[in-house]
């Protein structure tokens, strides 16, 4: 089955159903500090614990994420007979299918 893009794929669309929650983390904390700092974005108004807390959540669950999602890919890697470019590309942009399929509805 491995052998297949279509496993990196479904492998990948399943992670993205909890990469929803780190992908989200993310934005919010991109959001309100940096962006809003540099004027691009407008900041929460309620937001005024500061940026010290959110990263306290934000970097260990991207983190686990992150270990969470190579774990998963790295063996598929070698199994698979995509090329190494465009296996780690499709297994980096699948994952966001979930969310963009969230924002659109």
């Amino acid at each position: 089955m491995a052998k297949h893009w279509w496993a990196a794929f479904l492998v990948n669309l399943l992670l993205g159903v909890p990469a929803v929650v780190p992908i989200w983390l993310v934005w919010y904390l991109v959001v309100n500090w940096p962006l809003a700092e540099l004027g691009w974005t407008v900041r929460e108004p309620t937001e005024n614990d500061g940026m010290a807390l959110w990263l306290v959540i934000v970097v260990p669950v991207v983190l686990a994420f992150g270990l969470f999602w190579w774990l998963a890919n790295a063996p598929l890697r070698r199994r698979t007979a995509l090329a190494p470019r465009s296996f780690w590309l499709l297994c980096a942009l699948v994952p966001f299918l979930p969310t963009a399929a969230l924002i659109l509805m």
